[in-house]
């Protein structure tokens, strides 16, 4: 048997684990649907509406993408990710001082 070829009891676990997050993203677009009868705030109703959409996103990015295997190489495209979000915050700051004496 090859690397690639898998078992039936394989194929079976596979299968198993992408309903149980089939469930769940159904499950949280019923959350997500039962929380607009809420009477929340405009702020709450968001951060509960980002907080599901979070899990649900990571749910199918780890699971329908095979994303959950890949997790060193995730950290390190994070880790870019976020130095290059701190470098573009900082560059208005940063350009600030050059533009004061131009005035």
């Amino acid at each position: 048997m090859s690397h690639h070829e898998m078992s039936a009891e394989e194929v079976k676990k596979h299968v198993r684990t992408y309903m149980m997050v089939f469930g769940a993203l159904l499950i949280l677009t019923g959350v997500t649907v039962g929380v607009f009868y809420l009477e929340l705030s405009i702020a709450a109703a968001v951060v509960v509406a980002l907080i599901v959409a979070s899990i649900k996103g990571s749910l199918v990015a780890c699971y329908f993408m095979h994303l959950i295997s890949e997790k060193g190489v995730l950290y390190w495209i994070l880790a870019l990710c976020a130095l290059f979000f701190i470098v573009l915050l900082l560059l208005p700051v940063l350009t600030e001082r050059d533009s004061v004496g131009v005035m």
